[in-house]
């Protein structure tokens, strides 16, 4: 999947050479296999705090996606119709909410301790 996804092509496109890739749940959970993949490829993993959505920016990413998939309402007739619209807008994700998300990282470490990992605004 994390192949399918062009991870190892789209952090570097999207972030340049210096990117940091953060896990998610489902990730965490496969740790043993996700971490030898990542280390095979090079890629730095954010330490941070299993199950905190107020440190996983790409929730975000996936309600924005969610919402552009179903624009107006749109239902889809066939498994491969819905496909093609995730990869469609997986493929055309613009980097101003990217670029907003990595910047708000600073606030929202600096709130999560505040709260000792408690729940924030965002």
């Amino acid at each position: 999947m994390l192949r399918r996804a062009s991870l190892m092509t789209e952090g570097p496109r999207l972030c340049g050479n210096d990117w940091v890739c953060q896990q998610d749940n489902a990730a965490v959970h496969n740790a043993h296999l996700t971490k030898d993949f990542f280390q095979r490829n090079n890629v730095t993993l954010l330490d941070h705090p299993a199950c905190s959505p107020d440190l996983n920016p790409t929730e975000n990413i996936w309600g924005w996606m969610a919402r552009e998939v179903y624009k107006n309402g749109h239902q889809f007739q066939t498994v491969d119709g819905l496909r093609e619209a995730i990869f469609t807008t997986w493929s055309n994700v613009p980097t101003s909410p990217l670029e907003t998300l990595a910047s708000s990282m600073p606030k929202r470490i600096f709130e999560v301790i505040n709260k000792n990992g408690g729940a924030t605004h965002y």
